[in-house]
């Protein structure tokens, strides 16, 4: 059992195992396809029209896929996760648990959303009552089925993620083109919308012309980036050739910001009256405050496929959710992995961590997780991105002029003072320093980490 189910959390993975790009991109293109994926491209479309938050997606796309790629370059030639990554460049033994810390919560947190969503789109097409009962059996079912897909390692994941993405895509396929069937729309309508929220509700969101419309847009996307960017790490160990994890992360990329909020934003556009008439009936609400409620929240997505498909809207979110669920698990317990070892030197084995991620999931669900979730999203890509800033800047820069002994990239710090204040500075400056000189934060943040570690590393903080 222990041979079947280990999958080198903390060891380099071998030649023998590496993988062709199509079988990495099954898995970078699978977490980024689900319905918080699609609440943020309909989302982000009504907020500043279709082809602006595909402009924006595009921007977002192209630095997640350059910051994934040197990630997932490291990481193939290692053949290391990004936890244990950080130990080796940027960060130290102790100092890498940061950014395990961090984006483990982050895919812990993913994890508690999708299952939220799962939930809510069961109970609504069961009709059943939302009790704690409900939510415990609903709850303690999806956590078993994802810690029993993700026991066997990196390739039972692949396999599933496979599965389930082409079941996805195919009934995704269908329901658009049923949605434009019903409602009499054509396609061009339907990727053509500008604005769709009232001035008073782009305010709120500081959203006041054009380019703050844009600008909204890329520091929503910036935890998808940011989270990918490091997943890249996760998955390039397993690639043959640098180039393979280069085009899973590119492909990963441009279908989480382009793709899906084009779909996403097609299907809420196309799909409202149906919506805005179910909310009417089942709260009371005037057709205004309908429309408000069907944007704040990605659980209304869910709503939307289960009114339009019925069965096969069901199938569809539970092929989008599971395959995603499974990965954030795999991901989760790399850094929980790496966590443990790294501060308490502790190696129950990774089945362990799959099942503590799914219990550090099921307490977030507790609290209003989905409530903050936008918020959740850009602080978190902000600190994603520095952590990938840092490592690059550390194996591409640093690494040429710095020699810690005759073999460099094995003798290891405990904490690596540089890349902890770096992080520190860098984050300060583009959330708020540096806000209203480069408004995108995801670009001052990497621009700031790439400029001030080599300074610190090599002048100010040397290591010993």
């Amino acid at each position: 059992m222990s041979e079947a189910t280990e999958d080198r959390a903390l060891e380099p993975v071998p030649l023998s195992d590496r993988k062709p790009w199509w079988t990495l991109s099954w898995n970078t293109v699978g977490i980024v396809t689900t319905l918080v994926a699609l609440y943020l491209g309909a989302l982000l479309s009504f907020v500043a029209g279709v082809h602006e938050a595909m402009l924006a997606g595009l921007i977002v796309a192209l630095i997640s896929s350059a910051l994934g790629w040197g990630m997932g370059h490291i990481a193939y030639v290692t053949g290391r996760p990004s936890g244990v990554l950080a130990r080796y460049h940027g960060f130290g033994v102790r100092g890498s648990m940061v950014i395990s810390s961090v984006f483990g919560f982050m895919m812990i947190g993913f994890l508690a959303a999708e299952n939220a969503l799962l939930y809510q789109a069961i109970a609504l097409f069961l009709g059943i009552a939302d009790t704690w009962v409900m939510r415990a059996a609903v709850y303690g079912a999806l956590a078993t089925c994802w810690v029993l897909l993700t026991t066997y390692g990196f390739n039972a994941v692949t396999r599933f993620s496979s599965l389930m993405l082409v079941g996805f895509l195919t009934m995704l396929a269908y329901l658009v083109v049923w949605i434009l069937h019903h409602t009499h729309q054509s396609w061009w309508n339907v990727t053509a919308f500008g604005t769709q929220l009232p001035q008073h509700d782009l305010a709120a969101l500081g959203v006041h012309s054009a380019t703050d419309k844009i600008v909204f847009c890329i520091n929503v996307l910036a935890g998808s980036g940011g989270a990918l960017a490091l997943l890249a790490a996760d998955i390039g160990r397993y690639a043959r050739r640098s180039a393979d994890i280069g085009a899973a992360v590119g492909l990963g990329a441009l279908t989480c910001c382009v793709g899906m909020v084009l779909i996403g934003g097609v299907i809420m556009y196309a799909s409202v009256p149906l919506l805005i008439d179910h909310l009417v009936s089942t709260s009371g609400a005037s057709r205004i405050e309908a429309i408000q409620v069907a944007l704040r929240s990605p659980e209304k997505v869910a709503t939307a496929f289960i009114l339009i498909g019925g069965g096969v809207g069901v199938a569809l979110v539970v092929a989008a959710q599971s395959k995603a669920q499974v990965i954030n698990t795999y991901s989760s317990a790399l850094s929980l992995a790496n966590v443990c070892d790294a501060v308490f030197e502790w190696r129950p084995g990774r089945v362990a961590f799959v099942i503590f991620a799914n219990l550090l999931s099921l307490l977030l669900l507790g609290g209003d997780l989905l409530r903050w979730f936008n918020s959740f999203l850009e602080t978190l890509g902000i600190l994603t991105t520095c952590f990938a800033a840092v490592i690059l800047a550390d194996y591409f820069i640093v690494r040429r002029f710095v020699r810690l002994g005759t073999g460099s990239a094995e003798r290891l710090e405990l904490v690596n003072r540089a890349g902890m204040v770096t992080i520190v500075v860098a984050f300060v400056a583009s959330r708020y320093l540096l806000n209203d000189i480069v408004p995108i934060k995801i670009v001052s943040a990497v621009a700031t980490a790439f400029v001030s570690y080599p300074v610190l590393r090599l002048y100010v903080l040397r290591p010993a």
